[in-house]
């Protein structure tokens, strides 16, 4: 098990806070990170699982337990029972958007609007990340994983995970624990073989963002160069020239609210519906059937809003600061915090918070944050 040097995680992370561990393990193989966190979890001591720290936002504190840093690495292709479509298994250290390289360069789809996205394969299923309409659980086959309350490998369907908007059963939800305490090891994407031509584009989100016309075609590795150059114009591609990339990019969760809710929003505020289960499952005991079927109750569908057009309309804007602050909304993007030059984890958070009051004063809405916090609050 190789133990290092701890390093100040403010090193470590995109958003460049946290102190250092007070022991730091490196695990290079799937075997050495099980090894580690059985270790970890039979000394009852802290821990943390450390990927691309693209989606943490740590206090200033030394964090006073063990950081296993995930460094596995690896894709393997394999067949699929699906006719016209592969398999991938990708270990959980690799890096998230060298996997989209690697499948666009297969001319395999399903991933590629979600290229740019920092971070490792071993945190996506966890926020279930997601852009510009696709999402990891469109793809998502199973994961293999450790459990902590019992140190077992087990591999789990996608559909045992909870998978829902940039949430799962994984995850640390601000203010409660996951529903499962777990580490993926490996990740399964079931990928469509589409090849190299040019072909119409499904969807909205995705043909909006790019600028595409219903029916108009292009190739995979089209849409991964034309989404990697609209993030990086909002800051959300890491680049150490750009002071707008020290983010956890986006701070603050697009919200899920009711249909009624979304009609008290001002009607120029963006929103996209959220597709209801249209075909609940309706259970009749035989004794009580009596021929008659009941109709189902018309759905209302929820909305999803978007969080930065409420940030910007509720007088936030790009590139805001509080006096004496080294924190600063981009000044591309009003959905990312970011650190303008050493800004403790202190300012990020007061400035997170001030944001959240000026939105739930104008609009009724408490904005949820959708990095995992680490030893600070909001």
């Amino acid at each position: 098990m190789p133990e290092v040097t701890p390093i100040p995680l403010a090193q470590l992370t995109t958003l460049r806070t946290g102190g250092a561990p007070a022991r730091m393990i490196d695990a290079a193989t799937a075997d050495e990170l099980v090894h580690a966190l059985r270790s970890v979890w039979s000394e009852a001591e802290p821990w943390l699982v450390l990927g691309g720290g693209s989606n943490l936002f740590i206090g200033d504190e030394p964090f006073d337990g063990t950081v296993v840093r995930v460094r596995t690495q690896g894709i393997e292709r394999m067949p699929s029972p699906r006719p016209g479509f592969a398999r991938l298994r990708v270990q959980a250290g690799h890096e998230w958007d060298a996997l989209v390289a690697h499948a666009v360069g297969e001319g395999l789809a399903g991933i590629e609007a979600m290229s740019g996205i920092p971070g490792t394969v071993g945190a996506a299923p966890v926020q279930n990340i997601g852009a510009y309409g696709q999402e990891l659980v469109q793809t998502l086959v199973e994961v293999e994983l450790i459990d902590e309350s019992t140190g077992d490998v087990s591999v789990v369907p996608a559909a045992e995970l909870g998978l829902g908007f940039r949430t799962s059963a994984l995850k640390h939800h601000y203010g409660s624990e996951p529903a499962r305490r777990a580490v993926i090891l490996s990740v399964t994407l079931e990928l469509a073989e589409v090849g190299h031509s040019e072909r119409p584009i499904a969807g909205e989100q995705l043909r909006s963002a790019l600028g595409l016309q219903r029916g108009e075609a292009v190739s995979v590795a089209w849409i991964r160069d034309h989404v990697i150059a609209t993030r990086r114009g909002k800051g959300m591609v890491l680049d150490d020239e750009d002071p707008d990339t020290y983010s956890a990019g986006s701070f603050f969760q697009n919200a899920i609210v009711s249909a009624s809710f979304a009609r008290t929003l001002p009607a120029e505020c963006p929103r996209w519906p959220v597709t209801p289960d249209l075909d609940p499952v309706l259970v009749i005991p035989l004794a009580a059937f009596d021929g008659y079927v009941p109709l189902r109750p018309s759905v209302e569908s929820d909305v999803k809003v978007s969080a930065a057009w409420l940030i910007e309309h509720s007088g936030v804007r790009k590139g805001f600061k509080l006096p004496r602050s080294r924190a600063a909304l981009s000044s591309k993007h009003a959905l990312a915090l970011t650190n303008r030059g050493s800004a403790t984890a202190g300012e990020l958070a007061e400035l997170a918070r001030f944001i959240q009051g000026r939105v739930q004063s104008e609009f009724g809405l408490i904005l949820q944050p959708e990095p995992i916090l680490v030893n600070v609050e909001l």
